[in-house]
């Protein structure tokens, strides 16, 4: 292992713990993540003594590149090195409450420090003493547990998940991330102790769950809650997308997997996680509004409108940001339809300019979403529907290009017209500036300032006003 501890922090801190007499160990993430070959920048350090005092004299010693920030209640202390964040702490161990997930924190050894960790393949360590420098430790066979792409808790899983619920979470987080199996027992331990995610704050389990949303094969971890029976309890609005109804021998598709397919599309594309939400969400409000008619079959009619006001109640309740973020959602989930009209019929100019209006910046997003709901198991349909969103995407390019919509503001403000009308904020002015807004949109008038402003006087004649105030003939 030495060879991953080439970094001078790790010389550094070796160092400082040999003048301190601290016994001094990597542990947990950083060990699992080299053993994977992936790339980590954050780094746990356990000592058999005070953390916080080893942390404050490695950063001394690493000199004013080192910002260090300490937590006294928690026993715990950061440095910011460069690239790299680099936590001290002593070994503990950890006893719990049935009611709370905060445990009973006491002063341990290596060995209760290995026995506290959430799974096996973050229970193994490397030496940072001179004696054992570079040395790993793995009391748990994580290693093992690794080659075997298995997710295990190093104790009973039964006790590991019912003292900190959010391990059920976490274990799925990383098989999704991993691409890791859980362990049956483990897995069985986790369906067993569902209902206890209920005592752990939302910030937490979004937190787990913005992860599984962002890991290479979501549906992989969107699957395993539902199989454990957490997704009806964290996030039941999706886990009610479920099931197919039958009536007259017609039924329609299962919207819980057909979601899922289209985040998985999606996220072949993207790393952006509101992107990756608005997929998750573009289909949230179709058991609400689904309906069978006789002479239409099973019918979903306003559910991007409806799916579109339920974004915000959502990510209330899941402790999401509601900022501009959510707003973002928010406006895919309700145009997301748009794009897949305009694909079935002739695409006019009109139409892609009020595409372009209303999606403005965020129309690549929209078309890329668009494009992931194409989930027909027909190939020579998703080839005829690709293939006609890319003449849209041509279409968008074009009129962009020539009208410049995509990030429309309008030629002539309100402020003008009350100025060249001597009117004060009224009806009126909002009437004129929505009729310039169509008039462009329509191709009956350019969008630039000289057009917009003499459709505006016209426009207000039709109205019975007079200009008073001429700026262009100025």
């Amino acid at each position: 292992m030495k060879s991953f501890l080439g970094h001078p922090v790790f010389s550094i801190i070796s160092e400082v713990a040999e003048s301190m007499q601290l016994r001094t160990f990597v542990i947990g993430g950083f060990v699992r993540d080299i053993t994977l070959n992936r790339n980590s920048k954050d780094i746990d350090i356990v000592v058999l003594g005070n953390g916080i005092d080893l942390a404050l004299n490695v950063a001394k010693k690493i000199g004013p590149n080192a910002k260090v920030n300490v937590f006294k209640n928690f026993g715990t202390a950061m440095i910011r090195y460069n690239e790299w964040e680099v936590e001290f702490v002593g070994a503990r161990k950890e006893s719990y409450r049935s009611d709370s997930r905060k445990p009973i924190v006491e002063d341990g050894t290596i060995e209760d420090d290995y026995s506290r960790r959430d799974f096996t393949i973050n229970a193994m360590a490397i030496g940072l003493n001179n004696d054992n420098f570079g040395e790993l430790f793995d009391p748990f066979d994580g290693l093992g547990d690794i080659d075997r792409a298995i997710i295990k808790t190093p104790l009973d899983p039964e006790i590991t998940f019912s003292d900190d619920p959010l391990r059920m979470m976490r274990a799925i987080r990383f098989a999704a991330q991993l691409n890791f199996k859980i362990d049956p027992i483990c897995f069985k331990a986790i369906k067993k102790n569902a209902e206890r995610i209920k005592i752990v704050s939302g910030e937490r389990i979004v937190e787990e769950l913005n992860k599984i949303i962002l890991s290479p094969i979501p549906s992989d971890g969107f699957i395993l809650l539902d199989e454990s029976g957490l997704l009806p309890i964290i996030f039941p609005q999706f886990s009610n997308l479920k099931g197919i109804e039958i009536v007259e021998g017609k039924g329609h598709k299962d919207n819980f997997y057909h979601t899922l397919e289209v985040l998985d599309r999606i996220s072949f594309h993207t790393n952006n996680l509101w992107l990756r939400w608005a997929a998750l969400l573009h289909d949230i409000a179709k058991p609400i509004t689904k309906k069978y008619l006789p002479n239409e079959g099973w019918t979903f009619h306003g559910h991007e409108f409806v799916g579109s006001k339920m974004v915000k109640s959502i990510f209330r309740d899941l402790k999401l940001p509601l900022n501009e973020k959510m707003k973002y959602v928010e406006k895919l989930v309700l145009l997301h339809l748009r794009p897949i009209v305009l694909s079935e019929e002739i695409v006019t100019d009109s139409a892609i300019r009020r595409l372009l209006s209303d999606a403005q910046e965020d129309i690549d997003d929209l078309m890329t979403l668009c494009e992931a709901d194409v989930t027909s198991k027909n190939p020579e349909k998703v080839k005829k529907y690709l293939s006609r969103f890319q003449l849209v995407r041509e279409k968008l390019k074009e009129i962009e290009a020539k009208d410049k919509i995509r990030n429309w503001q309008p030629p002539v403000s309100g402020e003008e017209i009350m100025e060249a009308f001597n009117l004060t904020p009224c009806k009126n002015v909002g009437i004129i500036k929505e009729a310039i807004r169509e008039a462009i949109l329509e191709g009956e008038i350019q969008n630039n300032f000289d057009d917009a402003y003499q459709f505006m006087i016209d426009f207000g004649k039709t109205l019975g006003m007079e200009i008073v105030n001429n700026k262009k003939g100025n």
